[in-house]
């Protein structure tokens, strides 16, 4: 069971929290995670570019010419796709680029990405993350501290309101809360600062998927 030393807002060790062998402890699976990063980026597609066909452009009613006897090649609309401003030839319409993965991939994917930073030394953990006021100075403060890299994935409980607005103006840093939690944020972030509570919503979130 991996096991990962607790630290206070100010750096100072703690304790040490045991996570569980099946979401923070698994061999991280490559294929599953590739496939999860495809899924949820073909998934944000809006799929909403469209180009109109010949039938769909203006005008182009009347046949432009005679059939024979002009020289000129034969010709039946003005809105030919080899004509300028015909129709588009195989030109993109909507449609749905969605694709579906089972809960269990998913999981999978989610258990490799959180191992992997732990194999790394990349997964960080706070006693309790927790401002008064929203402050962006103390964020930076807080991340100096930690030693977290320029880009870093706050993940939080969904209560610490004030340090979601402390850390949306710093560039690298995103917060997220744990039902948020996808591939492509952790993959994208060198460092993952876990609260504890987070960690222990973490498991019961992933432990029950």
């Amino acid at each position: 069971m991996p096991k990962v030393q607790v630290v206070n807002m100010q750096g100072a060790p703690v304790g040490e929290i045991e996570l569980s062998e099946q979401i923070f402890g698994i061999e991280p699976n490559v294929h599953v995670m590739h496939a999860a990063v495809v899924a949820q980026q073909a998934n944000a597609r809006l799929g909403t570019h469209s180009t109109l066909g010949r039938s769909e452009v203006r005008g182009g009613g009347r046949k432009p010419w005679r059939q024979k006897g002009t020289g000129r090649a034969r010709a039946g609309t003005i809105r030919s796709p080899l004509w300028r401003g015909g129709g588009i030839i195989f030109g993109p319409k909507p449609r749905d680029y969605r694709k579906k993965l089972p809960k269990k991939v998913k999981r999978l994917a989610l258990c490799s990405a959180l191992s992997s930073k732990v194999k790394e030394n990349n997964l960080v953990v706070v006693d309790q993350i927790g401002f008064e006021h929203p402050k962006t100075k103390e964020m930076v403060k807080l991340l100096e501290t930690l030693k977290v890299g320029k880009k870093a994935l706050l993940v939080l409980d969904g209560t610490e309101q004030n340090v979601q607005l402390s850390a949306r103006n710093i560039p690298g840093v995103l917060t997220t809360r744990v039902e948020n939690l996808n591939i492509i944020d952790l993959l994208k972030h060198d460092t993952v600062v876990f609260s504890k509570s987070s960690v222990t919503k973490t498991e019961e979130v992933l432990s029950n998927a």
